[in-house]
């Protein structure tokens, strides 16, 4: 039996590798073509960093990668076990299914684990990193968006002007603050400047040095003098909001943002209410609440994906008796269709709390749960 146990180990997990390097390199696949080879081709990143990049979206790939790769080899090596006639060697002795497939049922369970870890912290953290790398190369990109001895009229309610710009070291800068897109509301001069870059507050800030500023205001010009000026302003509108979205923060961050918002609403709802302005209060805490709740358990719904895999892919391996690999893989993709049509249906739903979107992530654990043990159970009777 340990021989047994060590052969069809071994199978799992060789297979099992070959199956994440493979799904992680169709997965980052994507990413790469849109943005990395991009930054790549317009000189915006070094060799260096480009490899930064990629090894950060390894792990946000893993949280899909690993179900994936451990579904397949199971599909993969019970497929071959059928085909080859090993199965029912092992039946003729009267050694039962169960048996045999412990220690890949415990490997399914130490890669829950594992799961739990990437999806939980080292994912979001990754992704976050990630995330601010891409706003320091638009950030960097910026700095040659205000070229010399040109009127810049590209963002809304600003023109500037800088008659010189050094690698973001700006020389004679006029900025004009408009007001609805045509009145100059304000005039700023100042003889040096600089670009900078606020990386925590997701932010391009424009320092001015002994600046000048002359203020329209009620038909009246208002003149001031600072000798340093912050002016922080949108110069990359696809840098991302300062907050982290709910995709890229921690399970920790999404348990204090739960929190947060749960104890503000709980203030609010202390007060006297009028019935009406309850149940509204009430209605806009679900819905604000929905989408952290959501992302919450699908992090952690996505760690017992795994086992479901393993137990239902077991069984189908088993049945469907082919030892060609085309034949696991079409099976495997199907079957990752169905779970994570569930996992896209409650995220649709999350501002509709109503309908409980936290729950739909867990539905494709249960059903791949429950449908697997139904089948291995069938399988180790023979029926």
């Amino acid at each position: 039996m340990k021989t047994l146990h060590l052969y069809l180990t071994r199978q799992v997990i060789a297979s099992l590798l070959m199956s994440m390097a493979v799904f992680t390199f169709v997965l980052l696949l994507g990413n790469v073509l849109k943005e990395i080879l991009t930054w790549l081709l317009n000189r915006q990143a070094t060799i260096g960093l480009v490899v930064e990049a990629i090894g950060l979206l390894v792990p946000f790939v893993w949280v899909f990668a690993v179900p994936m790769a451990m579904l397949t080899s199971v599909l993969l090596v019970f497929g071959r076990f059928s085909a080859e006639q090993e199965y029912t060697a092992i039946r003729a002795s009267g050694i039962s299914l169960l048996s045999v497939i412990t220690p890949v049922l415990l490997l399914s369970l130490l890669l829950c684990v594992i799961s739990a870890f990437v999806n939980l912290e080292i994912s979001p953290r990754c992704r976050a990193a990630y995330v601010n790398i891409r706003f320091r190369l638009v950030a960097a990109l910026s700095a040659s968006l205000l070229p010399d001895g040109h009127y810049v009229k590209d963002y809304p309610g600003y023109i500037f002007y800088v008659g010189q710009n050094e690698n973001g070291n700006l020389q004679d800068v006029m900025v004009l603050r408009l007001e609805y897109e045509t009145n100059v509301t304000t005039t700023v001069l100042a003889p040096r400047g600089k670009i900078v870059r606020d990386e925590p507050n997701q932010q391009i800030i424009l320092e001015l040095y002994d600046a000048k500023s002359a203020t329209i205001q009620n038909g009246r010009v208002l003149p001031a003098f600072a000798s340093y000026t912050l002016l922080p302003f949108n110069m990359a509108p696809s840098a991302k909001e300062q907050k982290p979205r709910l995709r890229d923060m921690t399970f920790t961050q999404l348990q204090e943002e739960l929190d947060d918002l749960e104890n503000r609403f709980r203030w609010a709802l202390s007060r006297p209410n009028v019935g009406d302005e309850k149940r509204a209060l009430e209605e806009q805490r679900d819905k604000l609440i929905s989408p952290i709740r959501v992302q919450l358990h699908r992090q952690m719904a996505f760690s017992f994906a795994c086992f479901g895999f393993t137990l239902i892919g077991i069984p189908l391996g088993i049945r469907v008796h082919r030892r060609e690999t085309n034949v696991g893989i079409a099976i495997a993709l199907a079957l990752v269709l169905v779970y994570y049509s569930f996992v896209v249906l409650g995220q649709a739903l999350a501002t509709r709390p109503e309908w409980s979107p936290h729950l739909i992530v867990w539905l494709p654990n249960f059903i791949f749960q429950i449908v697997g043990a139904a089948l291995l159970w069938r399988a180790n009777r023979g029926v």
